[in-house]
C-alpha cells in the first residue's frame, strides 16, 4: 500500500517481503562465491612461494597428534564422572545428616583402585588412567588454594580476637594433646611405616600435625545445620576451632618448611616465612581493607577489583610455595585479611564458591582416592594399626578438648559435645596428608591409614552428636528445655 515520506511529502511504495528476502539471499551467494574464488586465486598464487625450514622443537601436526592421544578427552570424561559421582553421594550422605564433604570424600576413594580399581580394573583404568593423574593433580592442586583462600575469607577473626579464657585453654588443649600424642605413636610407626631417609623429626611432628587438624569449615556447617552456630557452646566452639585452626596451620607451615628446606636452609626458610607474613598485615591488609571501601562506594564488586584480588591471591601463593612452605598458606593468609563480613568477601565468595565446590574440589578428593590404596592394609596387624591411629586420634582431641572444656566451667554433656566437635578433621585433614605424602614424609600404607581416620573420624561427628544432645541444641531446635520441663511441671 502506498505510504507518504514524511520528509519530502512524494509517495513511496513498499517492497513485498518476498522480493527483499531473495534479493538478501542474492547478495548472500554472490559475497560467498565472491570470496571462495578470491580463496582459490590466493591459495593458487601461495603454492609458488617458498619458506624457510623448520628450525624449533614444535613440528607441524603435533597439536593433531596429542589431541589423537585423547588426554584432554579422558580428562572431560573423568571430570564429568567424578563431579556428578561426587554430588550424588554427597547428596545421599546429606540425608543421613552427615556433612556432604564425606559423601564426596568417599567417593573420591570409591572411584580409585580402592574400590572400583577393584571390582571393575578395565572401568577403573578408563575413567582414571594413569595419564590423567598429572593434570587431575594440577586442577586439585589449584581447586586446594583456592578452597584455602575462601576458608580464610570465611573466618571470622572477630573469633580469635574475642577468644575468652575458655576458648583458649580448649583450643590449645585440643592442639598439644593429640601434637604430643601422634609423636608418641610416631615412635611405634616409624620403624615399621617409613624409611630413614625421612628424619624422625619431621615424622613424628607430621604426624602429631595430623592429629592436631579441626575442619574448621565442616564444624561450622554441622553447627549451622543443627542450629546450634548461636547457642553459647557453639559460639565456644567456633571460637576453639578457630584458634585451633590458625594455630595448627601455622605449625604446619613450620613442620613444611622444615621439611621441605635444604640442610643449613632451615632458618632461612622460616625467616622469610615471618618476613611474607609481616608484608601480608603491613601492606596487604590496609590495601584489602580499601578495596572494601571501594566495594562500599562503588556499591558493586567490579571486574578491575576481581583482577586485583586474584592477582594478590596468585602472588601470596606463588611467594609461599617459592619460600618453600606450600603454596596453600599464602592463599589462606590473604583470605584471612579480607574483612569476612565486607560486601567485598561475600562477593568474592559467591563468584568462586560454586566452581571450586562442584567442580575442583571434587577433583581433589579423586586424585586423593587414586593415591589411597586400601589393599595396602592388609593382615589382622596392620588393620589393629589402624585402629590403634584412629584411637590415638580421637582420644586426643576428644579427651584434650572435653577435659579442659570441663575445667573451664562446661557441663560433661557440652564438654563432650565440644570434643566430639573438634575430633571433626575432614577436607583439612586430606590437605595436610597429601602435602605430606608430596614431600616423602608418609609412605602409601601409612597415609592410606590416615586417610581411614580422616573419614571414620569426620563421619563418627554427626551421630556421636546427636547422642550427646543437650539442652541448648534442644532449644536451638525448638523443643523445651529441662529448666523449661521442670518448671511446667512445678507449676502443673
Amino acid at each position: 500500500m502506498p505510504t507518504t515520506d514524511g520528509q519530502s511529502g512524494r509517495m513511496a511504495a513498499v517492497e513485498p517481503p518476498e522480493k527483499t528476502s531473495q534479493r538478501s539471499a542474492f547478495i548472500y551467494a554472490a559475497m560467498v562465491a565472491g570470496a571462495v574464488g578470491l580463496f582459490v586465486i590466493i591459495k593458487t598464487a601461495g603454492k609458488l612461494l617458498s619458506a624457510p625450514a623448520q628450525s624449533g622443537p614444535v613440528r607441524f601436526g603435533r597439536i593433531a597428534q596429542a589431541a589423537a592421544s585423547g588426554e584432554l578427552a579422558h580428562v572431560l570424561l573423568a571430570l564429568v564422572i567424578i563431579i556428578v559421582f561426587a554430588r550424588g553421594l554427597g547428596a545421599a550422605f546429606k540425608k543421613i545428616h552427615q556433612p556432604e564433604v564425606v559423601g564426596e570424600v568417599i567417593a573420591g576413594i570409591a572411584l580409585g583402585p580402592s574400590l572400583l580399581g577393584r571390582l571393575a580394573p578395565s572401568a577403573s583404568s578408563f575413567i582414571l588412567p594413569v595419564a590423567v593423574a598429572p593434570y587431575l593433580n594440577i586442577i586439585a592442586s589449584v581447586g586446594v588454594i583456592l578452597y584455602m583462600f575462601l576458608v580464610g575469607v570465611e573466618l571470622d577473626t572477630q573469633l580469635l580476637r574475642r577468644r575468652t579464657h575458655a576458648s583458649v585453654a580448649i583450643s590449645h588443649a585440643s592442639i598439644i594433646t593429640p601434637f604430643l600424642l601422634g609423636s608418641v605413636l610416631a615412635l611405634y610407626l616409624y620403624p615399621r611405616y617409613s624409611s630413614r631417609d625421612v628424619p624422625f623429626t619431621v615424622f613424628a611432628m607430621f604426624m602429631g600435625v595430623s592429629m592436631s587438624v579441626t575442619a574448621f569449615p565442616v564444624l561450622a556447617r554441622i553447627l549451622t545445620d543443627r542450629g546450634m552456630n548461636k547457642t553459647r557452646m557453639g559460639t565456644i566452639a567456633l571460637a576453639c576451632a578457630a584458634v585451633d585452626d590458625v594455630t595448627a596451620w601455622c605449625l604446619f607451615a613450620l613442620v613444611v618448611s622444615i621439611a621441605a628446606a635444604k640442610p643449613g636452609r632451615v632458618l632461612l626458610t622460616v625467616g622469610l616465612t615471618a618476613f611474607f607474613i609481616f608484608c601480608i598485615f603491613k601492606f596487604v591488609q590496609p590495601a584489602m581493607k580499601w578495596l572494601v571501601r571501594k566495594r562500599v562506594r562503588d556499591k558493586k564488586t567490579t571486574q578491575g577489583t576481581m583482577v586485583i584480588v586474584f592477582a594478590a591471591l596468585l602472588l601470596a601463593a606463588l611467594s609461599t610455595d617459592a619460600i618453600g612452605i606450600h603454596a596453600l598458606f599464602g592463599a589462606f593468609l590473604l583470605g584471612a585479611v579480607i574483612p569476612h563480613d565486607s560486601a567485598l568477601a561475600r562477593d568474592v565468595t559467591a563468584k568462586i564458591h560454586d566452581l571450586v565446590v562442584v567442580l575442583l574440589l571434587p577433583a581433589f578428593f579423586a586424585f586423593t582416592g587414586m593415591r589411597t590404596q586400601i589393599g595396602l592394609v592388609n593382615g589382622l596387624n596392620q588393620w589393629l594399626v589402624c585402629g590403634l591411629i584412629i584411637l590415638v586420634a580421637s582420644v586426643g582431641k576428644f579427651g584434650g578438648s572435653s577435659v579442659a572444656a570441663r575445667i573451664t566451667g562446661l557441663s560433661w554433656r557440652q564438654s563432650a559435645s565440644l570434643g566430639i566437635l573438634m575430633n571433626t578433621r575432614g577436607l583439612m585433614e586430606l590437605i595436610v596428608l597429601n602435602v605430606a605424602l608430596d614431600l616423602g614424609a608418609l609412605k602409601p600404607t601409612l597415609f592410606t591409614m590416615l586417610v581411614l581416620m580422616a573419614v571414620v573420624t569426620t563421619v563418627a561427628t554427626t551421630p556421636v552428636l546427636h547422642l550427646l544432645k543437650g539442652e541448648e541444641e534442644l532449644e536451638a531446635q525448638g523443643y523445651p528445655g529441662r529448666g523449661e520441663l521442670r518448671k511446667a511441671m512445678k507449676d502443673a
